[in-house]
C-alpha cells in the first residue's frame, strides 16, 4: 500500500523541478525551432504560390504574344500571296499583250509577203503567158 508521507511531497517538488529545467533545455528550444521550421515552409509554400502566378502570368503572355505573332504572320502570308497574285496578273497581261503584238506583227508581214508574192506571180504570170502566146503564135506580143 502506499504511504502518503514528506517523501510523497519531495518526489512532487522534484518532478515540478524537473519539468522546469526540461523546458527551459529541451522543451522551449524544440517548439522555437519546430515553430521556426513550421513558418520556414509556410514561406516556402507562399513563395512557391507567388512563383507559379508568376509563371503562368508569363506563360499567358508568352501565349497571347505567339497567338499574335502567328496572326501577323498569316497576315504577311496572306499580304505576300495577295501580291504575288496582282504581280502574276500584271506579267501575263503584259506577256498576252506582248504574243499578241508578235502574232499580230508575223501576221503583218505574212500578209504583206503574200501580197508582194501574189504581185510577183502576177508578173511573172503575164511574162509567161506573153511568152507561151508568142511561141504558140509564133510571134512577140
Amino acid at each position: 500500500m502506499i504511504e502518503l508521507n514528506w517523501t510523497l511531497l519531495l518526489q512532487f517538488v522534484n518532478f515540478v523541478v524537473l519539468l522546469a529545467v526540461l523546458n527551459v533545455i529541451c522543451y522551449r528550444p524544440f517548439r522555437r525551432l519546430m515553430l521556426e521550421r513550421q513558418q520556414t515552409v509556410d514561406g516556402s509554400y507562399q513563395r512557391a504560390r507567388e512563383l507559379e502566378v508568376k509563371i503562368n502570368e508569363k506563360m499567358e503572355n508568352y501565349q497571347l504574344r505567339l497567338q499574335e505573332a502567328k496572326m501577323k504572320g498569316h497576315q504577311e502570308k496572306a499580304e505576300l500571296r495577295k501580291g504575288a497574285l496582282a504581280d502574276e496578273s500584271r506579267v501575263l497581261g503584259e506577256s498576252r499583250r506582248l504574243a499578241g503584238e508578235q502574232v499580230q506583227a508575223l501576221r503583218d508581214r505574212i500578209a504583206a509577203e503574200a501580197a508582194d508574192a501574189r504581185q510577183a506571180l502576177r508578173q511573172e504570170s503575164q511574162v509567161l503567158a506573153g511568152q507561151v502566146a508568142g511561141q504558140i503564135l509564133g510571134r512577140k506580143i
